[in-house]
């Protein structure tokens, strides 16, 4: 199995533990504190990464070009936008199909990739995407209780542009990550994501900072209180993001992204064995097309 298959993997279980975790942060604040934390605890962790391999492993750091600052900025700007997206969706009475529609992330991506990068596909790629897709979207209505009707009926709605401007938010983020990484040219994948880690995460840290300070000053008081589990979601997010952008610099964007659906079977046990919850025959059928969508990524 190739290397990125296997980081992918991983990052999208931890992302779902941070997930887990984030949920139950969202008992005691609010959801811009619990999107912060995922930030700002987690730097220290980011830090950690590159000190182990600089000191430990005797890695070279890289030396960042205005390119690479660039493409950071632009893509931690369009994961905070991404994520202000999907949160202003929870506002709207359908949301769950903004959220269908903002699992398009994979597709552009792709689209993202090949016009900033240069970035190909292949048919075997696209065709995991399109299959993926469709079990995603299902998932994600599953529990509505106007169905898979609505997802059509809405597709010239308000909450649906939301959700393809989210999904696009993250595809360009996930794009300017690989990017930027790619950039620094040296000396492996390990260093180069562990440097975009921290310098993505370190700004994303600050933009919230100073917004919370603005527009939430009581959320930092609730985030010091939660600390211990805020650390957790720290260093379970920091972990899920540096395997996110080694993934991707080994691999386009698109690809990984299309491998990272797994997240949503991940998500469905969580639901199952930790939350209690019922599931339906769509959420199953659901689970086995994406299931189908990895295989023809992978085996194809």
């Amino acid at each position: 199995m190739e290397t990125w298959v296997l980081i992918t993997i991983t990052a999208a279980f931890l992302q779902n533990i941070r997930s887990v975790l984030q949920k139950h942060l969202k008992g005691v604040m609010g959801t811009t504190g619990a999107t912060f934390v995922r930030f700002g605890f987690g730097v220290p962790f980011a830090l950690v990464f590159v000190a182990l391999l600089a000191v430990g492993l005797d890695y070279p750091l890289p030396r960042p070009t205005p390119g690479f600052a660039g493409w950071v900025t632009l893509a931690a700007l369009a994961q905070i936008a991404g994520q202000a997206l999907l949160i202003q969706m929870f506002s709207h009475r359908n949301f769950t199909v903004g959220t269908a529609y903002s699992r398009t992330e994979p597709a552009q991506a792709a689209l993202f990739g090949l016009i900033f990068l240069g970035d190909r596909v292949s048919g075997s790629t696209l065709m995991a995407i399109a299959i993926s897709l469709v079990g995603v979207v299902l998932i994600s209505v599953a529990r509505s209780a106007a169905g898979a009707q609505a997802l059509l009926r809405s597709v010239f709605s308000r909450t649906a542009a939301l959700g393809l401007a989210s999904g696009a938010a993250f595809g360009l983020a996930a794009v300017g990550y690989r990017a930027a990484s790619l950039s620094l040219g040296g000396p492996n994948f390990m260093m180069q994501a562990a440097v975009t880690l921290l310098s993505a995460i370190i700004l994303q840290t600050v933009i919230m900072l100073v917004w919370m300070w603005l527009r939430a000053p009581g959320e930092l008081t609730r985030i010091r209180a939660a600390w211990k589990i805020a650390a957790l979601v720290g260093l379970v997010g920091a972990t899920a993001s540096f395997g996110w952008f080694m993934a991707m610099t080994l691999q386009t964007a698109a690809a990984v992204k299309a491998l990272a659906q797994v997240e949503m079977i991940f998500t469905f046990a969580s639901s199952v064995l930790v939350f209690r919850e019922h599931v339906n025959k769509l959420e199953i059928f659901g689970c086995i097309l994406i299931v189908a969508g990895i295989l023809v990524l992978l085996l194809v």
